[in-house]
């Protein structure tokens, strides 16, 4: 079935939905549903799968963090990969009319996604300039925290401000390391650091907007 699919030349679209233990995968129009957990062994089985079925593309949802093993998995496998925004898929579903919620109805409506959209596939970032982003998220997550403590210290009374200023201290002095830590993975990165040195030669543009 799958050899008379390739000869005749249609598409054979994947959807993945992915959850923090489970990845439930679509493939579509061969109606083939499976769950495999999200780790290691897991992503192995679900590659060695999809291999052999010679998918045109695999479409899967950008959740931050959760895809990228199964991502870098994919292209390790030489296998079309797209990452997909799940904004973009959930107003493709509501246009479709398609509002049940299930993790496997999910699965479906993102190959039918790519069925209809045809997404190209999406290029692996490399390893540095994936640790890159990471830091430059962490480093967010800390000046949020660090914003909501300073709030506190407006409402909360006097008797909790040693508390919060210890831990501001803390958190400062962390961003500050993230920091360090940012400027040395650009400065290993040349194209990054030339798009710095742009970016930082126009008037009112500092390192951080950067």
């Amino acid at each position: 079935m799958i050899k008379v699919l390739a000869s005749c030349g249609k598409e054979i679209n994947v959807g993945v939905d992915t959850g923090k233990a489970q990845l439930d995968i679509y493939v579509r129009p061969l109606e083939q549903a499976f769950s495999v957990p999200n780790n290691t062994a897991g992503i192995r089985e679900a590659i060695r799968r999809l291999k052999a079925v010679h998918p045109t593309r695999i479409v899967i949802e950008a959740t931050g963090r959760l895809e990228l093993p199964f991502v870098i998995a994919a292209h390790k496998a030489k296998l079309p990969v797209c990452v997909a925004n799940p904004i973009q898929i959930r107003r493709f579903a509501g246009a479709t009319g398609q509002l049940a919620k299930s993790d496997q109805l999910d699965a479906r409506m993102i190959a039918y996604y790519g069925k209809a959209l045809a997404p190209e596939p999406t290029a692996l970032k490399p390893e540095k300039a994936r640790q890159v982003s990471d830091l430059l998220v962490r480093r967010n997550q800390l000046l949020d925290m660090r914003t909501m403590e300073k709030n506190r210290l407006s409402i909360l009374p006097r008797t909790l401000h040693v508390s919060l200023n210890r831990h501001l201290k803390q958190l400062t002095t962390e961003i500050k390391r993230v920091e360090k830590q940012l400027d040395k993975r650009i400065n290993q990165l040349p194209e990054w650091q030339n798009k710095m040195d742009q970016l930082m030669s126009v008037k009112g543009v500092g390192k951080v907007l950067a």
